[in-house]
């Protein structure tokens, strides 16, 4: 008779500074979020263990709330999370780990994922790494209020994606989008079911062309019906993006 194991799932709650890492995703010969996070695990546990995330963010992006789950087949006992952060790289922090229903799936249980793009208008040398500062002129929020309301009016979102990437679709639900600027701090909030690769950062773009005059509100509208990326703006740098929350 073979012994039969019971393994638990349990999920963890993170964030990191995404300035080092190739993303979330493991990729050949590349440093990711997800290779140091099974790294401590495996190492805690001494056996191979492989988490599943709730999504991928791109070289660079940053996330002030990931969550991922993995199995185990025994029961985690003590402060856990201390215990992943004593062995994690510093700019990696695990918030909680705790036990779920074993059919409960961190990536497809999701069923909504906000993300925010910090813009300084301006010079500041300690959110460097943080935000993309623009120092030459400032866009109207206004007109890109305007232009991001529109975004909820569609859900196919070809022209923001990336061109060489293999998805089953392009719709999106987009139930947010909006900016908010308090000061020189001018950030874009986004939620939707789903994203597709460099997406929010190809908006983002687009609607600082409309910020700057250099399309109309009409010609942003005309952008996204015409599926085509190379019309959108362009994608601006990873560094202001932050995955923010995800919701079950």
């Amino acid at each position: 008779m073979f012994e039969k194991h019971i393994f638990l799932r349990y999920f963890i709650e993170l964030s990191y500074n995404g300035k080092n890492y190739h993303g979330w995703q493991i990729q050949p010969d590349v440093i990711s979020v997800q290779e140091r996070l099974n790294a401590a695990l495996s190492t805690i546990f001494q056996q191979e263990i492989l988490v599943v995330g709730a999504g991928r963010t791109d070289t660079g992006v940053h996330a002030s709330q990931m969550f991922a789950h993995f199995d185990i087949d025994q029961e985690i006992k003590g402060d856990f999370a201390f215990k992943l952060n004593s062995i994690l790289p510093k700019d990696v922090v695990v918030y909680k780990v705790f036990l779920v229903n074993d059919e409960k799936h961190a990536r497809f249980d999701a069923v909504s994922r906000s993300y925010e793009y910090k813009i300084w208008l301006g010079r500041n040398p300690f959110l460097l790494d943080f935000s993309w500062q623009i120092h030459s002129q400032k866009p109207d929020v206004n007109l890109m209020n305007s232009a991001a309301k529109l975004l909820l009016d569609y859900t196919n979102f070809q022209t923001f994606s990336k061109v060489k990437t293999e998805v089953y679709t392009f719709n999106c639900d987009v139930t947010a989008a909006f900016w908010i600027q308090k000061g020189e701090e001018l950030t874009f909030h986004i939620s939707a079911n789903r994203f597709l690769r460099n997406m929010v950062r190809a908006i983002v773009g687009t609607l600082l062309d409309v910020g700057f005059g250099k399309i109309s509100i009409d010609d942003f509208k005309e952008i996204i019906e015409s599926k085509n990326r190379g019309n959108a703006g362009l994608s601006v740098p990873a560094k202001g993006l932050f995955l923010t929350q995800i919701k079950y």
